[in-house]
Order: structure tokens, then C-alpha cells, then sequence
């Protein structure tokens, strides 16, 4: 991958608890593994569990000069107080993945690309429902071709280690996203 001129960012949002910190380090992890430069930021509302949290990845083959990001290439968006938060900022074009489980309002942008995945749904069909986050990174993933599949396995491996019990149920869950990713094109 490295050589192809990779720049890209992404900011996931939601409720705390839901995983995205935890996406967001396993995403920039992986292609930390992959040779390749990134950020990772995270922000958290007042409270940890429940509260609002995002998390922004900046992923490129060359020295990122900023991690700060005004105006997004991807969202990941797991709740309605997050589409409404982040929704302006995403750019011209821009990629907006949503967790339609729990994302109801309608957008207000017709400029963008809108990726609708079913993720608590499609996490209980993987066999473990507090998943969707591993769904939404397979969409995110399979949409963008930044990393694969294996990539994010092997991050997961080796970043998790002793927890690696849990990488076939997230894997399941990561497969999921793929395969909603890849039905939905082009979604909007």
C-alpha cells in the first residue's frame, strides 16, 4: 500500500460505550503495522458511558503534519446526536457511514455518499450483538480499501494479544460490514 500516495481521515462518533475508541485504535493500529503514518484522537463527552465520544484517524504514507481535521474525508456515525454534530462538517463528497439502527433522522446534505448499514442487527447475526462498532469498521474498510481484512485481523492479533479471544466474534462482525459495504454500493 505504501507508494500510492494514501492520505485519509475519518471521525468516528457516538455514545461512549459504544466501541469507538476501540475502532479507532485498532484501525490506526493496523496501519500503523501496515509501515504506514498515523494519528488518533480521541475526545469524550463528560461521562464515559453514555456520554458523547469521537475519536478522528488520520492515515497516510507520508509525515501528517496536523491530526486536527475540520473538514472530514469519512464519518462513522452511531447515533443521532452525532449526525447532527458532525454531519456539516464532513466534506464535498465525503463518505457518511451510519449505524440505521439507531441513526433516524433524515440528512440534510445531498452532496455526500451515504453508506447505510443495519450494525446492531447485523452484529446479533454474527453472534455477538455489542459488535457494531466491528461492523461499521468493516463497512468503513471495505468502502475505502485503506487496509484489508487481514490487516485489521492482524492488528487485532497483535494489539489485543491476550485478548485475542474475542477476534473470531469481532471478525464475524467485521465480515458483516463487508458484506452490507459491498450490497450497498452505491447507497446514495
Amino acid at each position: 500500500m505504501k507508494g500510492k500516495d494514501i492520505y485519509t481521515n475519518v471521525v468516528m462518533a457516538g455514545f461512549g460505550g459504544q466501541g469507538l475508541m476501540f475502532i479507532g485504535k485498532l484501525l490506526a493500529y493496523s496501519a500503523m503495522t501496515r509501515g504506514l503514518n498515523v494519528t488518533w484522537i480521541p475526545s469524550y463527552g463528560p461521562e464515559m458511558r453514555g456520554g458523547t465520544a469521537n475519536c478522528t484517524v488520520v492515515i497516510s504514507d507520508e509525515p501528517i503534519g496536523s491530526p486536527l481535521i475540520s473538514t472530514p474525508d469519512s464519518l462513522i456515525i452511531m447515533n443521532n446526536p452525532s449526525l447532527e454534530a458532525f454531519e456539516p462538517k464532513l466534506k464535498a463528497g465525503g463518505l457518511l457511514f451510519i449505524n440505521s439502527n439507531l441513526v433516524t433522522r433524515t440528512l440534510e446534505r445531498k452532496d455526500i455518499k451515504l453508506i447505510a448499514i443495519p450494525a446492531n442487527d447485523a452484529a446479533a447475526n454474527a453472534g455477538e450483538k455489542r459488535a457494531a462498532n466491528m461492523v461499521m469498521l468493516g463497512a468503513y474498510v471495505a468502502t475505502t480499501g485503506i487496509l484489508t481484512g487481514e490487516d485489521i485481523a492482524n492488528g487485532f492479533e497483535n494489539f489485543f494479544g491476550a485478548k485475542s479471544n474475542y477476534l473470531e466474534a469481532n471478525m464475524k462482525a467485521f465480515d458483516q460490514g463487508i458484506k452490507y459495504a459491498q450490497a450497498c454500493v452505491p447507497c446514495s
